[in-house]
Parts: C-alpha cells; sequence; structure tokens
C-alpha cells in the first residue's frame, strides 16, 4: 500500500505563492499518474491538477490554469504543486492522489484510489 506524504501548505497573502509536495512511498512511483485535489469546508473535494506517470502530459481546472503547475521527480518519488497569484479562493486542503494508471483518462475523485493525508493552505486577503 503506498503511503503518500504532503507537505508545504501554510498562510500566505494573496498574490502570493506556496509550492506543496507529496512523497510517495515504494518503488512503483514511476508507473503511475498522480494529482491533486482540494477540499474547502462545506464544499466537495475538486480536482486541481494531473500528472502523466511520465510528466510528459499535465492537466488543470480551469480555476487554477495560468497560476498553478504540477510537476514530479520520479527519482525522488515526489510530486509538486507550485501555486502563483494566490487568490483568497484558492484556501482549503490540499491532497494528493495517486491513479492506478500510467495516464490520466479523467480527473474525478474516484478516479483515484490513494490519498494523502492533506496539507491546510490559507490565502489572506
Amino acid at each position: 500500500q503506498v503511503q503518500l506524504v504532503e507537505s508545504g501548505g501554510g498562510l500566505v497573502q494573496a498574490g502570493g505563492s506556496l509550492r506543496l509536495s507529496c512523497a510517495a512511498s515504494g518503488r512503483t512511483f514511476s508507473s503511475y499518474a498522480m494529482g491533486w485535489f482540494r477540499q474547502a469546508p462545506g464544499k466537495e473535494r475538486e480536482f486541481v491538477a494531473a500528472i502523466s506517470w511520465s510528466g510528459a502530459s499535465t492537466y488543470y481546472a480551469d480555476s487554477v490554469k495560468g497560476r498553478f503547475t504540477i510537476s514530479r521527480d520520479n527519482a525522488k518519488n515526489t510530486v509538486y504543486l507550485q501555486m502563483n497569484s494566490l487568490k483568497p479562493e484558492d484556501t482549503a486542503v490540499y491532497y494528493c492522489a495517486r491513479r492506478a494508471a500510467k495516464v490520466v483518462v479523467t480527473t474525478g475523485v474516484a478516479d483515484f484510489g490513494s490519498w494523502g493525508q492533506g496539507t491546510q493552505v490559507t490565502v489572506s486577503s
């Protein structure tokens, strides 16, 4: 069973930046697509970004396109989410997730089977 551990969350002012990291256990990290989701209080968990096993393909929610960048380092078993130009509406718990496939076909919560514990991101206005 893979373990995913997120880090890098915190409090930042609007317009600022944060970089989230997700470290995965095991030796099969490079075999799977990875994703980031977020959940704000009182709202459903939503897709943020995803990346294929090689990093060649990336996908973004419209709300973060142009501001967030997902990347991965398979040698370090780590996936990143660089978040720039943060807005108060980006405030949420951010979760790392692993898809049980190499590529991203759909980006629903149910399409990702392993999840981290989450890291809080708070953007003040």
